[in-house]
Order: structure tokens, then sequence, then C-alpha cells
């Protein structure tokens, strides 16, 4: 046999093993995502926590506390408040509103120092405008409850901040910062889900939804698919080079 077909063996062959390492890394990756959604289920629906104070917040991460119910005393900063376009599903929906609407993010100062943004809930298109007043607030100190959710980070598809109408499209710190009128150093690095308020209540907290992309064991399957065919394509090459010679 030719060194030309030796070599492409050798290629075939490294090919499955190749494939055979990226099917057990998948198995691997598998695990460990297996492994974080019941850590984060587990950590849903523990008691609320004291919120991490600012000097911390340059080295949190928040793969650690993401989905993590926190209780926080302070005050919301009226005319501050960021609208975030989204469309909750009814399917999905906790409460009676659905559809195109806006999340409204207000910043809220820490009693403890610092500022937070908390997403106070759901309001539909048609009423949005209602919400982003100092009038939709509760004033002075409060506590509330929510659960902190991860920065969400802005695509190559995703539309620029409007800061006149105070609109954004996603849930990043920094960005919806920017859209403030005031200095609020030091910002959190993550936002905060407010919890459900009494039922038919505008802005429509409670919705946050866990979910994680798990798509490893058919990926796994198919590298493993793969591995196992290259040896038939492999044996069927070899079969047709020596039918090829002897004729």
């Amino acid at each position: 046999m030719k060194w030309s077909n030796w070599l492409f063996v050798a290629i075939m062959l490294l090919l499955m093993a190749v494939f055979i390492a990226l099917g057990f890394w998948q198995v691997e990756r598998l695990g460990e995502k297996q492994a974080l959604i019941a850590a984060v289920e587990e950590r849903y629906t523990s008691e609320p926590v004291a919120f991490p104070p600012a000097q911390d917040w340059a080295s949190l991460d928040p793969a650690d506390l993401i989905f993590q119910p926190v209780e926080i005393t302070g005050q919301y900063l009226p005319g501050q408040s960021v609208r975030i376009f989204t469309s909750l599903a009814s399917t999905t929906a906790r409460g009676a509103a659905s559809g195109p609407g806006y999340w409204v993010v207000t910043p809220f100062a820490l009693q403890q120092g610092g500022t937070v943004f908390v997403n106070r809930g759901f309001v539909p298109d048609a009423l949005i405008d209602d919400y982003m007043t100092a009038e939709s607030l509760p004033a002075g100190e409060v506590t509330i409850e929510g659960v902190l959710r991860a920065p969400e980070a802005a695509s190559l598809f995703t539309p620029e901040p409007d800061p006149e109408r105070r609109l954004a499209w996603v849930r990043d710190p920094g960005q919806l910062a920017a859209l403030a009128e005031d200095d609020l150093s030091p910002i959190a690095p993550m936002t905060l889900d407010l919890a459900a308020g009494p039922e038919g209540t505008l802005p429509q907290g409670g919705e946050t939804v866990i979910e994680f992309p798990n798509n490893h064991l058919g990926y796994a399957m198919t590298w493993f698919g793969f591995a196992l065919i290259t040896p038939f394509l492999l044996g069927a090459w070899l079969w047709r080079q020596r039918k090829t010679s002897n004729a």
C-alpha cells in the first residue's frame, strides 16, 4: 500500500480517537451541568441571605450567587428607572399580564452603601409609562426580597440602548448605570429580581425562570456516533482500495 494510503488510514484513526475524546468530554460536561442545575435549584429554594457588601463586589463570582434569594434594605432612586424590552409568554407567565412589554428596572440605594438594580417586574407595553415615574415607587426606606441574577451580555444583534427613552435590551448593570442621570457608583455586578407581589399588581414580579441549556447528552451521542461510523468507512475504503489494486 502506498504511503499516501497509510497517511489516510492514520488520519482516519486519529479522527476516531478525537471523536471518542470529544464524546467523553461532553459526558463530563453533562455531569457538571447536572450538578450546577441541582445546586442552583437548591439555592433558589433556600432562605434569603444578606446581600454582599460593596467592598466584596469586585471579587464576586456571579456563578456562586445566581438565583440566590437575598434581603436588602435601602430606598429606590426615583426618576432613574430603566425599561428593558421583553415578551412574556402567557403559557409561562406567573401572573395575569403577558405579551410584549418591559421589565421595569430601578436602582436601589443600599443602606450599607452601593447601588443594585432591581427588576421590579413585568409591565405590558401600553402601561409602561405609568411605572417609570417616581409615584410608582414606595417612598423612603424599605426592605425587599428577591433573587440575584447574573448580568446579561449583549450580542452582535442587540440594539444599542436608547438614552432618551431610557430603554435597554439586556440586564447589564454597567449599561443600566450609563442610562441613569446620576452617578450611582459603586454598582453591584448583579441585578435582583423582585419577588412576586399581591396577585394582579404591576409591575408583575416573581417571573424568574431557572433555565440552563443542557444539550451535552445529544452532543456526546453525536461524537460517539461519528467514532462508531469512522472504522466502517475506513474498512469500506480499504476494501475498495484492495479490490482496485487486484483488478
